[in-house]
């Protein structure tokens, strides 16, 4: 794997929100190949890393060594994993990373051709060419619709259907030429982008993983300790933003003078969303880092 793939996206920025001490622990719910977990490591942070990609955690097992403990699991499990151990911070690093992108094996990617998998995790469940071949027109439409936010959701199902009862659909590029014969270019994004979007997003259960994860992390951290969240579009940031809005009481009912009737056990780090705009990875140009804290 180069450099490139490597990178992290918003180190350090990442780390500055973790607030990494001596001897705390941290998980890295979303490990890959270990870049942010290593960094923990260098400043004396003990590391639990959780990966649901087989491959990205054999690459993060030989990077960290043998002090980071790590499993092969949903990050939704985290609760499960520590096993009654409160940590010092938690960090999710949402979406697809770069290492699988440029895996043409892999089928995340329309930019060459391989075949429709797009699981995460490549030893469980259905893959896309699997769903892609038996789901029904109503189930697709609402999958590109909700998840890939595609506005001709319902040409493109009818495409796919089209396509079906001629041959069965098994490649990423045959997928991708079947999108772009229906969906008007727009010039600055492949008209195929949000069609992977959304069934990468269904065949994984993203929004569900998030869900979940984000009703039972808090609870796992110890006094002070960190939850910092990397999203990359408003599917996942939006549910971000309201999880922690709601951890901190900033809708909760107010007294007389403005303060919350019931004292929140958590706050905000910072208000606004960090950017990744100036950050050297292209792929952090649309990423968002927030952060909440237990207080104690």
């Amino acid at each position: 794997m180069n450099e490139v793939a490597h990178r992290s996206v918003l180190l350090g920025d990442t780390l500055e929100l973790l607030g990494v001490v001596e001897g705390g622990l941290y998980v890295d719910g979303t490990l890959g190949w270990g870049g942010h977990a290593a960094e923990v490591q260098r400043r004396g942070g003990r590391v639990l890393g959780v990966d649901r990609d087989p491959h990205a955690l054999a690459a993060a097992a030989q990077r960290l060594g043998p002090d980071a403990e790590l499993h092969h699991a949903c990050f939704s499990r985290i609760p499960e994993l520590l096993a009654g151990r409160l940590c010092n911070g938690v960090l999710l690093d949402l979406g697809v990373s770069s290492p699988q992108l440029d895996q043409p094996g892999r089928g995340f990617s329309f930019r060459a051709e391989g075949p429709l998998d797009m699981r995460m995790d490549p030893t469980q469940g259905e893959s896309a060419a699997d769903w892609l071949n038996r789901v029904g027109e109503a189930e697709l439409v609402d999958v590109l619709f909700r998840y890939g936010e595609e506005r001709h959701a319902r040409r493109v199902a009818r495409k796919i259907l089209a396509h079906r009862e001629l041959a069965t659909l098994r490649s990423t590029r045959e997928l991708a030429e079947l999108v772009a014969d229906c969906v008007p270019a727009d010039g600055r994004i492949h008209p195929a982008t949000r069609v992977f979007q959304g069934i990468r997003i269904r065949i994984n259960d993203e929004v569900g993983e998030l869900e979940r994860a984000l009703a039972a992390l808090p609870a796992c951290l110890a006094p002070g300790g960190r939850l910092v969240v990397i999203s990359f579009h408003s599917l996942e940031d939006r549910p971000v933003k309201q999880a922690f809005r709601a951890l901190c009481g900033e809708d909760s009912p107010r007294d007389l003078y403005g303060r919350p009737v019931v004292a929140p056990e958590y706050r905000l780090v910072e208000r606004r969303a960090r950017k990744g705009g100036d950050d050297p990875n292209p792929r952090a140009r649309s990423a968002r880092l927030r952060a909440v804290e237990r207080l104690g």
